[in-house]
């Protein structure tokens, strides 16, 4: 039997419509191999195309592509009678004999069903990609030449993958599970406090491949929707990323005090929407949601310094923020496509606009007011404020949610 000879670095498909989906395979795979060159494609005519322009080590590719369908992309491969044949994975929601009988027959490498199982994932591209004992390392690509932290970070502001994680995935993930799987109300609550998971979840959750009509604009919603294969394995992929977490001691301080901020406004949200009797849980998403912005600029900064940039001074962090904190954030929520109610609310942490505003937009200005009241300062003007007369909420509402 002659032995097969992998590539120096191998050229990867991955052909998957749901975006977050699709960049999990990227994350799962760059994990194995960091050095492979990786084309992504959400249908199957560009698959197709790109099947005929090069000349790929390994194919990854899902069943319910839109346009042409994986099995005929699949079956188009196999009709080439290349030698060896052309390493080609199978993902499909269908996991009932008939459906694995019709795939057989074009000897797919691999037919995973979804959830996929991302160990069983894992443990196949390393056969595929990997030649025995193989590690593979690679260092973080250097800044080009004469790049200016401004300009860098004007770049990366509609690229950025969003915040650090704030909390231990893998954790919330274990004290999640029990005998008969995952558990979404425990999850929930281990999670419930990371701004970068729950973003990423909602936006999935209203991704093409995901939305049955109501838009998702909560966790506990998301998690209900994807599901707990699908919501352990974004949840998990989350920490492949590149700078997941912040290790900058300087960097990694702003986020906790950003993050605590987004903690209290988060809370006040959700008492005043109790006490109003309102949307609680979508008032406690926005305000954890609203310095997304700021947390994945501090993402990038890492980044920056990583590829060999400097941060001389503690005013420069400051002042990256200011210029780019709320674009950055602005730019998350349009490309994740955050639905608009929520976009709504979390502009209405920052200012009340003109017009008409919902009573959960005045809840979430005010929980944002509380916040950012220090433990000297009183809340005797706050009472007199625009908004408080707007809920119609006194000096003594608002000094028991203070001692809250």
């Amino acid at each position: 039997m002659t032995a097969v000879v992998l590539p120096a670095v191998p050229r990867v498909l991955i052909a998957e419509a749901d975006p977050w989906s699709r960049d999990l395979l990227k994350q799962v795979l760059l994990n194995v191999r960091c050095d492979a060159r990786l084309d992504l494609c959400a249908d199957g005519q560009q698959a197709m195309e790109l099947l005929e322009q090069v000349p790929y080590d390994l194919v990854i590719v899902d069943w319910e592509l839109p346009g042409i369908d994986g099995l005929n992309v699949l079956r188009s491969v196999r009709q080439r009678k290349r030698n060896p044949p052309l390493p080609f994975i199978l993902m499909s929601h269908r996991n009932d004999s008939a459906s694995v009988r019709e795939a057989l027959p074009l000897a797919p490498t691999a037919y995973l069903t979804k959830p996929l199982n991302m160990e069983s994932l894992t443990q196949r591209l390393q056969d595929l990609l990997l030649n025995a004992g193989e590690e593979v390392s690679c260092e973080i690509p250097a800044l080009a030449s004469g790049m200016t932290l401004s300009v860098y970070l004007e770049r990366r502001r509609e690229s950025t993958d969003g915040a650090p994680l704030m909390t231990d995935v893998q954790l919330a993930v274990k004290r999640s599970l029990n005998p008969n799987g995952l558990d979404l109300t425990r999850l929930e609550s281990e999670i419930r406090n990371d701004p970068q998971v729950t973003a990423v979840l909602i936006a999935a959750a209203n991704s093409a491949a995901q939305h049955h009509g109501v838009a998702v604009q909560t966790l506990a919603q998301a998690l209900q929707r994807l599901g707990t294969g699908q919501s352990m394995n974004l949840i998990l992929g989350l920490a492949l990323k590149r700078c997941a977490r912040l290790s900058d001691p300087q960097l990694a301080d702003y986020a906790e005090r950003y993050w605590e901020m987004s903690l209290r406004t988060a809370e006040y949200g959700r008492t005043l929407a109790r006490l109003l009797d309102l949307d609680q849980e979508r008032c406690y998403c926005a305000g954890m949601l609203h310095r997304l912005g700021d947390l994945a600029l501090l993402r990038c900064l890492q980044e920056w310094k990583q590829a060999g940039g400097e941060l001389n001074e503690w005013d420069e962090v400051g002042e990256a923020l200011d210029e780019f904190g709320a674009s950055y954030g602005s730019a998350l929520r349009a490309r994740w496509r955050l639905p608009l109610e929520l976009r709504d609310l979390i502009a209405a942490v920052y200012q009340l606009g003109g017009g008409v505003y919902s009573r959960e937009a005045l809840v979430m200005n005010m929980a944002a007011q509380l916040a950012r009241l220090t433990e000297h300062e009183g809340i005797e003007e706050l009472a007199k404020s625009r908004t408080a007369r707007l809920l119609k909420i006194g000096l003594p509402e608002l000094m028991r949610l203070r001692k809250k």
